[in-house]
């Protein structure tokens, strides 16, 4: 299977799913002390939601003889993160856990750092965003809700992650494509977004959707469609008969905006190679388990998976094509 990840005209196409290789049953260099896994992002959020279910797969299956230690640094949009693994080179017993503000914290706060002061590991998971209304609004489709939209000139809040990143590049890709405007409101990680939405606080959101399936479980929010250029083919039954499959895209719904979201691992640079290979090989580890698979199903992810040279290829595709995104958008940092 193939996937384009696109946004308002620009395209970029991701290779298939690269099938799982036999694991090693042993490797040359293993960590020796606790491994701290830095999160650059609040809490409640995607990222940190897979990096605990990451720690909690390792420590049940005894995937490492050391511990797996999750730290959130979400200061500066991740930028305490990113910057602490960068100052960590050489160091194989720190991994982060990255998502677009890899790219879109430096360009739009011009902080001293780039992925390529980092180490690429793997791509673990590709995170689909949903437009989200509470259940309690009226507008039941994608339509009548750019309707509504549009009708209240420009006092409808779209709430979000962050400022400048991901979610309010989404944010500004709507508004474009359908002339409708939007009050950003920024939160510091997911978790928060979603229970401003069920809270009534904002109209809308543009989260993933493992940050907002509880609520959708519990009858709080609707999901309108998905900035996919297709529909997930996840068919179990979520709410009132209704699975991820069923969410329409927002493309055959008159939105025409797609985007898709990095889950990856980096470590800081200068690693060995045999660090960076044990630690390809303990992912792969960690997605064979069925703790892995309930929770791509229950976020609806894309499961595609890189390693290697097509990771740090694939990377850099992504930097050029979110540079262009945070252009249009007027996001970059003045130099």
């Amino acid at each position: 299977m193939e996937r384009k990840i696109v946004a308002w005209g620009l395209g970029l196409g991701i290779g298939a799913a690269i099938a799982l290789a036999p694991i090693a049953a042993s490797a040359a260099w293993e960590p020796t002390r606790p491994v701290e896994f830095i999160i650059p992002a609040g809490t409640g959020g995607g990222a940190d939601q897979m990096a605990r279910t990451i720690q909690g797969i390792v420590t049940k299956h005894k995937l490492m003889t050391q511990s797996m230690v999750v730290v959130n640094k979400s200061g500066g949009a991740g930028g305490e993160g990113f910057l602490d693994v960068k100052n960590s080179k050489g160091n194989p017993h720190k991994i982060i856990i990255t998502l677009s503000n890899l790219f879109t914290t430096p360009m739009a706060t011009g902080i001293p750092f780039n992925w390529k002061d980092l180490t690429p590991v793997a791509m673990l998971a590709l995170d689909e965003f949903i437009l989200w209304v509470n259940a309690e609004k009226p507008y039941k489709t994608t339509k009548e809700y750019i309707e509504a939209a549009k009708a209240a000139n420009g006092t409808f809040k779209m709430g979000g992650t962050g400022s400048k990143q991901e979610d309010q590049i989404i944010t500004e890709a709507i508004q474009k494509s359908t002339g409708a405007k939007f009050i950003y409101i920024p939160q510091r990680g997911g978790g928060a977004v979603a229970v401003q939405l069920v809270g009534n606080h904002v109209d809308s959101t543009v989260n993933n959707p493992i940050e907002a399936v509880a609520h959708w479980r519990a009858g709080k929010v609707r999901p309108l469609c998905i900035f996919d250029e297709q529909p997930v083919h996840y068919d179990e039954k979520m709410v009132d008969g209704m699975a991820w499959k069923d969410v329409p895209t927002c493309k055959s719904q008159g939105l025409d905006v797609e985007y898709l979201m990095l889950r990856g691992i980096f470590m800081p640079g200068g690693v060995d190679k045999e660090a960076v290979a044990f630690y390809v090989e303990l992912f792969k580890k960690v997605r064979a388990t069925p703790e892995w698979t309930d929770l791509m199903k229950n976020g609806a992810f894309n499961t595609t998976f890189m390693a290697g040279d097509d990771y740090a290829k694939w990377v850099a595709r992504e930097e050029k094509r979110h540079e262009e995104l945070m252009k249009a958008a007027g996001f970059m940092a003045a130099k």
